[in-house]
């Protein structure tokens, strides 16, 4: 047989979770048509894989892409980081079904949950759709640098079903609920990959009012699992109440119904999970309790994030210093000569002695200058090679007591390093008193899936999409401050577990007939550059990139599309509908 592709020389990670082995790949037709010795095979092209890792490509189940899918076909962050199937529609957000003239109200809701800017979504998506199936319509036709699949937003079917009602979170009525219920499965049968909610208190839209379905009854929720149920297929997803470290008291009750609804409807419920400081051992009760439901009869799955959860602060994000008169009367400043400016002593000075100007509590995100100043205790500096697992005498505060500056001083001095892009992280969950082996405990577990990389959103805060190199990097070589993972169990954790958990069974293996999505990766080189602010996103919108080296060849159905980290503009991606 005559191949198209044949990866020669590599050390395979397959994805099973067994002991990486030396084998050839070979792919035909985009599906990886023979594992083993392929000396003297014929093939259109070739890759030499010699030190390198193969691996399947990575299935990130936590996105948030859903409107820069209608105007983007390369999806960064993302693809940059070895991910080749990415699921959005979660957390209760999205865009379909939309009433028409209610476009606008849900790019606010997005806006106020996920931080991606609103004008950005204004202007890039052009609302081909009112139903559902008439979204997955409009995405059929487009073609990708990776595969997209998608799940039906509680959010956006409430608004759709109950207008002004289900925006300001009123009850349900049965007949609301049956409808509600009719559109979800109606969703699932054209091809969603499950329905989504949140119960997550700081979830808000611009004007503040929390996601519609945040305090939903228990019979509006079974309505959701009851679509999943009749159609035989899809994942309930949803941020539990809790999830944020608020409201931790409704946690075990959370728990109690996600189990009693899964174990009903026998499909699969996942749900966010992360570590607070409130209640810092929350995490090992509900991994537990998702074991035992698992022995009866539930299908219960947190998702957990492979590292620390919370902002990244500098000069082009959300900081300390916004909200002082003398920093505001330059922020207009192009970047360089901002930095410039703010490096004069008189300037500095000026802003370090200042009071802030009053924070306007209707305006999302107005108070976050005062926050961060508050935080210092709790602020890393990152560093050019970025170090998310830092040690408590790290922190600027700890920096301030050695160096005799104040803590704000040594902030201000540390954002205007590398050129004014250096940034701190403030890590809000999974990180109590510097101790990261409750992260490696969670990836550990049986139960546990990753998930949580928030891939597209929280543009001007975060770059967790690229939380899968880190996986790599620092769990299975780099991490000093503790035990490792197994590579071959970091790679399953994001390659067979999540693809299962979501039925797409076609991929996620290096296994003869499954589809081919890999990585050749030069596994020594594998790092992460820090986090830059770019503004590439439709009306100049902003966000955060990371780049990543080591990624020889990210191939999709069998097609290389991104090639020594670069993209090739091959587009073989599709959009996924349904279970595979």
């Amino acid at each position: 047989m005559s191949y198209d592709l044949i990866i020669t020389g590599g050390k395979v990670v397959d994805g099973t979770g067994s002991a990486p082995y030396g084998a050839d790949v070979a792919i035909k037709d985009g599906v990886i048509a023979k594992v083993g010795d392929l000396s003297g095979a014929e093939s259109a092209d070739a890759i030499n894989a010699e030190n390198r890792i193969v691996t399947p490509g990575f299935v990130d189940i936590h996105t948030h892409y859903d409107g820069q899918v209608t105007w983007d076909s390369q999806l960064e962050p993302s693809s940059g980081h070895g991910v080749t199937t990415v699921v959005m529609g979660n957390c209760g957000v999205g865009f379909a079904p939309v009433r028409p003239g209610k476009e606008e109200w849900l790019i606010q809701l997005m806006e106020g949950v996920e931080d991606i800017p609103g004008t950005a979504l204004s202007e890039g998506m052009d609302w081909q759709w009112e139903t559902f199936p008439e979204y997955l319509d409009a995405l059929d036709g487009k073609e990708f640098a990776i595969d997209v699949g998608t799940q039906i937003a509680h959010g956006a079917v409430r608004a759709y079903v109950m207008g002004e009602r289900g925006a300001k979170n009123d009850p349900a009525t049965p007949e609301d609920i049956a409808e509600i219920k009719t559109i979800v499965r109606e969703a699932i049968e054209a091809g969603a990959l499950g329905v989504s909610t949140s119960r997550v208190l700081g979830h808000r839209a611009m004007d503040g009012e929390p996601v519609p379905g945040t305090f939903a009854a228990e019979d509006e929720l079974y309505g959701l699992g009851r679509a999943l149920q009749e159609a035989g297929t899809g994942v309930f997803e949803l941020a539990p109440a809790g999830a944020d470290g608020q409201d931790l008291i409704k946690a075990p009750s959370e728990m109690e119904w996600m189990k009693k609804l899964s174990s009903d409807i026998g499909r699969p419920v996942t749900f966010a999970m992360l570590q607070n400081e409130a209640e810092p051992d929350l995490w090992e009760q509900l991994l537990e309790e998702s074991l035992r439901s698992s022995e009866q009869g539930s299908q219960c799955f947190p998702q957990v994030a492979g590292r620390p959860f919370g902002l990244l602060i500098g000069l082009q994000t959300h900081h300390a210093f916004a909200k002082r008169p003398t920093f505001a009367a330059h922020a207009h400043l192009p970047h360089e000569e901002l930095v410039a400016k703010l490096k004069e002593p008189k300037v500095r000075s000026s802003i370090l002695d200042e009071e802030d100007t009053p924070t306007d509590p209707a305006i999302l995100f107005d108070g976050m200058a005062r926050l961060v100043q508050a935080m210092t205790h709790r602020l890393y500096p990152l560093g050019k090679i970025p170090d998310y697992e830092p040690a408590p005498d790290q922190s600027i505060v700890a920096i301030a007591e050695r160096t005799g500056a104040s803590p704000l001083e040594v902030l201000y001095d540390y954002m205007l390093e590398d050129g004014g892009h250096a940034m701190a992280m403030m890590p809000i969950f999974n990180y109590v008193n510097g101790n990261h082996d409750a992260i490696r405990e969670m990836l550990l577990h049986p139960q546990a899936v990753s998930g949580l990389s928030d891939g597209g959103a929280h543009c001007g805060m975060i770059c967790d999409a690229s939380i899968p190199t880190f996986m790599l990097s620092h769990w299975a070589r780099d991490r000093s401050r503790g035990e490792k993972l197994p590579l071959e169990w970091v790679v399953k954790k994001q390659t067979n577990d999540t693809a299962t958990l979501y039925g797409l069974t076609d991929r996620g293996l290096i296994q003869e007939g499954k589809r081919a999505d890999l990585n050749v990766i030069n596994f020594p080189t594998l790092n992460l550059s820090g986090p830059k602010m770019v503004h590439d996103l439709p009306a100049g919108g902003r966000r955060l990139l990371q780049e990543a080296t080591g990624y020889d060849y990210t191939i999709v159905a069998g097609q290389i599309t991104r090639k020594q980290g670069q993209d090739t503009g091959l587009r073989p991606g599709r959009l996924i509908r349904g279970a595979k």
